[in-house]
């Protein structure tokens, strides 16, 4: 009976033995792809289709690219930034696709995980300001004046947390990453209105305002993890907690990794989990007991609107204008190369969802870019 099972014992490890020899040279073909990539792109080289890995848009890119032939403009150097940017991220994530064990790997995870860690004091001090704000729920609720301040407050607090995109940054320090994160109170405003080229955010709270009555939605188009999530989390939380505008949060994330940064849903369910975990800050970064509970408070309010439908990944989505839709193929278009003129032709769905909302919070410098290539091309 013994001999039995070490027998058994040794097949199961030889079985464990084989996979992890074929992840590592699986892991082998995408690192040798990746060198024969930046080969490529550094000669101007042709764009070469995207195999048919199983995953979304390889249609999709493909005739494009088919397409920017007839007229000479696929290589790196000659094709429009934006075609070739996503294109890009879009070949790098079938190297992972072609395979059986890094299908599911998300190669810039590491990195979003770490600047998240790091930015564990700008999160507490967040955290206790909202906790602050529980005990003038009611009187923010019933004087839109109350909550005009509060609003420029989370709006700024919401655009600068785009501060830390890792797209831009690669070598910040600790105590570089706190500078950035600097995003509450009146002086860190001031700091930065220079910064800001158009601010109609007093427009959009007049529009907010207009919003009696209850099942309002608003959509976030979410552009980095880690701490740019948070923000975007408390913010979303404050206009269905302390407003009496909006009772529903929609979150649009992207399907794959993209743009090194850019919230997945994975991502977006790690963010959760970690922020009500006791152990994934570092220790030399945590504060007091009190910030400590203030953050588990605000974060399980968040997991109940999650299991309530008050918050909502896009991806979730069943249903739009009373048809039946699936929720990721509605979504694919954050992944794909158009500028947003092309999205009631190309994601007719997704726009009649956003056209219904009563208000759409766009993120990131890529969102810029589609919405800046879009007024240039019309000009």
């Amino acid at each position: 009976m013994e001999a039995k099972r070490l027998a058994e014992s040794s097949e199961d490890t030889l079985e464990h033995v084989k996979a992890l020899e074929d992840k590592i040279e699986e892991g082998k073909e995408i690192i040798s792809k990746a060198s024969r990539l930046k080969y490529r792109m550094a000669r101007d080289q042709e764009l070469e289709p995207i195999p048919e890995d199983g995953d979304v848009d390889v249609d999709t890119y493909n005739a494009e690219l088919a397409n920017l032939a007839t007229t000479h403009q696929d290589t790196w150097f000659t094709a429009p930034w934006l075609f070739a940017e996503c294109y890009l991220y879009r070949l790098f994530r079938s190297y992972f696709n072609e395979t059986r064990r890094w299908c599911n790997f998300d190669p810039f995870f590491a990195q979003k995980e770490d600047m998240f860690k790091h930015s564990a004091t700008a999160i507490y001090q967040i955290a206790t300001s909202m906790h602050e704000l529980e005990h003038e729920k009611e009187r923010l609720r019933s004087n839109p004046d109350n909550l005009l301040l509060l609003f420029r407050e989370m709006i700024q607090m919401c655009l600068w947390g785009n501060a830390t995109d890792l797209s831009l940054l690669t070598h910040l320090k600790p105590s570089d990453i706190e500078d950035l994160q600097t995003v509450l109170g009146k002086d860190a405003q001031l700091a930065r209105q220079a910064f800001i080229l158009k601010d109609d955010q007093e427009a959009v709270w007049e529009h907010i305002k207009t919003l009696g009555g209850s099942g309002k939605r608003c959509d976030f188009i979410l552009d980095n993890a880690g701490f740019e999530l948070f923000t975007d989390l408390v913010f979303a939380d404050f206009l269905v907690t302390y407003t009496p505008y909006f009772s529903k949060v929609v979150f649009h994330p992207k399907l794959f990794p993209w743009f090194v940064s850019d919230v997945t849903p994975t991502d977006f369910e790690i963010t959760i989990t970690s922020l009500l975990s006791t152990t994934f800050f570092p220790e030399a970064l945590l504060p007091d007991t009190r910030s400590t509970a203030h953050l588990q408070e605000m974060v399980m309010r968040w997991r109940s609107y999650l299991e309530q439908g008050t918050f909502v990944l896009s991806t979730d989505i069943t249903e739009v204008n009373g048809q039946k839709v699936d929720g990721k193929a509605m979504v694919k278009f954050w992944t794909e190369p158009w500028p947003y003129w092309n999205m009631k032709e190309r994601a007719s769905q997704l726009w009649g969802w956003l056209h219904d909302s009563d208000l759409v919070v766009f993120k990131g410098d890529l969102k810029y870019v589609f919405h800046d290539y879009c007024a240039f091309m019309r000009d």
